[in-house]
């Protein structure tokens, strides 16, 4: 199975072949989008594995939540690919891919939303299976949903934004891991199984996970919560 995978659901871009196990990757920080880098990325690494793009049976992509450009970016990429090659497409919690990419056991994975917010959820990894503990939300930093019980690790970069908050939420976490953020290798990788089951969707289907309920809030309302940042 050969499968392509985008990741730009935060300032770190990624786009990844999966070849039967094997994976080429490329990523770079690109803080104002790079979505000229996606393109000649696939080029590169379907070159450096000696296989054409009419050789690739799916395509997955991170979902979200993240940034709206970003999310945008990745499943109108993907879509426009899949529909000229009329092949399924698989989207990924752009947070099960953190907890994936941590190659931690246990992961509190949180990304700055903006706004005064973070989006978070906890995973139980095993191998490449990834298990909900806490589904993703988009809250302030001070109720953020924490999980319960030992040897959980802080993963992301909403410990960066909102560290100390967020500590205080999980006074025993084990570790933080503030500078790690998702891949498309891990996209990938979380999409091989589904794929293999049949899960893949037409392009048309294909949705970012915004998971905030309003994406974009007026002057007043981002006053009220506290900021423009």
């Amino acid at each position: 199975m050969r499968l392509l995978a985008f990741e730009t659901a935060t300032e770190h871009l990624s786009v990844a072949l999966w070849t039967d196990g094997a994976l080429i990757e490329r990523h770079e920080a690109l803080p104002n989008s790079g979505a000229e880098r996606l393109l000649p990325w696939v080029h590169e690494i379907l070159a450096e594995a000696s296989i054409s793009l009419q050789q690739i049976d799916g395509i997955a992509f991170g979902a979200g939540p993240g940034g709206f450009t970003g999310l945008r970016l990745a499943c109108g990429v993907t879509q426009g690919l899949a529909f000229g090659l009329n092949i399924p497409v698989v989207s990924i919690s752009t947070l099960q891919a953190l907890a994936l990419a941590s190659d931690e056991r246990f992961v509190w994975a949180c990304l700055d939303a903006r706004m005064n917010e973070i989006y978070c959820a906890a995973y139980e990894v095993n191998g490449d299976e990834v298990r909900e503990v806490i589904p993703p939300v988009c809250v302030g930093d001070s109720v953020s949903p924490a999980p319960t019980g030992e040897n959980w690790v802080g993963v992301g970069d909403g410990f960066i934004a909102h560290g100390d908050d967020l500590r205080a939420r999980k006074p025993d976490i084990l570790k933080v891991l503030p500078n790690l953020y998702p891949t498309a290798a891990a996209v990938a990788r979380l999409a091989a199984p589904r794929f293999a089951r049949g899960e893949g969707i037409n392009a048309a289907l294909a949705q970012p996970i915004y998971v905030r309920d309003k994406v974009a809030l007026t002057t007043q309302e981002r006053l009220a919560k506290g900021g423009l940042n």
